[in-house]
């Protein structure tokens, strides 16, 4: 079956149909990892975005539980040059057309993906529809126009968990019934994390987990008050898709929350924090998304490569001067991480949790492990 992936200006591109016979709609991104297909179909920062992979084979290696970074794929539509029907993997359950078929999420490969991108590149990030099901290019242009832009929108509401709940340890295990996880959680020295949840990747419990932390995850719009009162050690705020600008209440909180206990921001989280420390957020041309972006950390002046998924970024010169800027993106030198000079408050840009990505920033889940035992102890 044919499917048509129609941009908001007029371009369309023709390919073959997999996944779900269906028609979605989203802002049309381009992500350069190398592998991790699944944990970027499953990241629920991609909210509201079609993925374009550059990476020319997706669905070689299936998809398997372990895997996935939530509970559900959260892409509107995924854009391939050549999408594998079968899987050659041990660890596969299902293949990846399969996989996405089940989750409604609908699929156009053998298309020139570089073509894409140079599109995207030149235009900036362009609302789009991708259709497996409809061939009315006309109408399908038109529904791409007539879609909210990203820019002034609340998507973390909208992802986050309904319930409060405490991240179980024991998980995951792998296929023989073995804790993932290097060191069981332990009483001793056990620090309590309360993780505001605004699209939050599994991966990155699993490393606060393996900080020895116990981590209460909250729903997005938890108040401060009612996080205080459960007398954390730390406060993360997580990744999440969207602008970060319409969380207003997440900005007040973490305005409640700083100097009372430290915090640590990931992606949105970040975003967040740039916010409430009194900067400015603006939307980047086409964004940062793949797992191949070099960081320089200018406090030990090492150069991190990094995974990255964000299309929004901190206007550095908007800072106040209690603000220090503690990272930058080689790239385009735009802001990639900051710290308060007297609160114990940080936050970068990128996900060190890796998920895909390589595992150069580890250090920084050890960091923040840090700063709530030096916070203990003043």
């Amino acid at each position: 079956m044919q499917a048509i992936l129609a941009l908001e200006d007029g371009r369309l591109f023709r390919g073959k149909a997999y996944g779900a016979i269906t028609e979605r709609v989203g802002e049309v991104v381009f992500n350069t990892s190398l592998t991790g297909y699944q944990e970027i179909f499953t990241d629920p920062s991609y909210a509201g975005q079609i993925v374009v992979l550059t990476n020319p084979h997706i669905g070689n290696y299936g998809t398997s539980p372990l895997d996935a970074e939530s509970s559900k794929p959260y892409i509107e539509g995924l854009v391939v040059r050549e999408f594998s029907p079968v899987s050659s993997n041990w660890r596969s359950t299902e293949v990846a057309d399969e996989y996405l078929e089940r989750s409604g999420v609908p699929v156009i490969g053998e298309i020139d993906t570089r073509a894409v991108v140079r599109h995207l590149r030149a235009n900036g990030c362009l609302r789009g529809v991708l259709s497996t099901a409809v061939e009315d290019t006309d109408a399908l242009v038109a529904k791409a126009r007539a879609h909210k832009t990203m820019a002034g929108t609340d998507l973390a509401s909208f992802v986050t968990t309904k319930t409060q709940y405490v991240w179980d340890q024991s998980e995951p295990k792998n296929e023989t019934g073995d804790n993932l996880l290097p060191a069981a959680i332990t009483a001793e020295k056990q620090m309590h994390v309360v993780a505001y949840d605004f699209g939050i990747k599994q991966n990155i419990l699993r490393m606060l987990a393996r900080e020895n932390c116990k981590v209460t995850v909250v729903p997005a719009k938890t108040s401060a008050e009612d996080v205080l009162a459960m007398n954390p050690d730390g406060v993360f705020f997580s990744n999440g898709p969207g602008d970060p600008e319409p969380l207003e209440y997440a900005i007040e909180n973490v305005q409640k929350l700083q100097g009372k206990t430290p915090l640590f921001g990931i992606c949105l989280g970040h975003q967040i924090f740039g916010i409430a420390l009194g900067g400015k957020t603006y939307k980047l041309k086409f964004g940062h998304h793949g797992g191949n972006h070099p960081i320089k950390n200018l406090e030990t002046g090492k150069v991190e490569i990094t995974a990255q998924n964000h299309n929004f970024n901190v206007d550095p010169a908007t800072l106040p001067a209690d603000v220090e800027q503690t990272h930058i993106n080689l790239n385009d030198n735009t802001l990639a991480g900051l710290k308060h000079k007297t609160d114990p408050m940080f936050s970068v840009q990128y996900h060190p949790e890796a998920s895909p990505g390589p595992h150069d920033s580890h250090y920084l889940f050890k960091q923040f492990r840090s700063l709530m035992e030096d916070w203990k102890k003043a």
